[in-house]
């Protein structure tokens, strides 16, 4: 009887973990369309030893930025938080990519949405 209560409970974790990669995340961040203000700054950001590559991404401010995640890149991963710039999005083929407008001078963590991968923006 225990094994069954734990089956159901161990069934019901999975399908809400799996839930993480099914439901888009949050918005694309702070969308700029105006492609005219700024550079247009294209990142793509891969894995490497378990860990977004590359790991350090700078820009200057007032670039448009837009990244994307190569074919490399899986599971939560996918999922990219930037906190800093209120995004969090889940890019589900290397097609997808969140673009917003670095507007603020500093060091900026990004990470997967279960913080197992990390990585740094730098704003100048």
């Amino acid at each position: 009887m225990k094994a069954y209560v734990y089956a159901i409970i161990l069934g019901i974790l999975l399908i809400g973990a799996g839930m993480i990669f099914l439901v888009p995340h949050g918005s694309a961040g702070n969308l700029n369309n105006d492609s005219g203000k700024g550079q247009i700054n294209e990142i793509t950001l891969g894995i490497k030893n378990y860990n977004y590559y590359p790991n350090t991404i700078t820009v200057k401010e007032g670039e448009i930025v837009r990244i994307s995640l190569d074919s490399s890149v899986r599971g939560c991963y996918r999922s990219l938080v930037i906190r800093d710039f209120g995004i969090a999005k889940n890019l589900p083929t290397p097609e997808d990519y969140v673009e917003f407008t670095a507007n603020k001078k500093g060091s900026f963590r990004f990470a997967c949405s279960m913080g197992m991968g990390t990585g740094t923006l730098v704003v100048e």
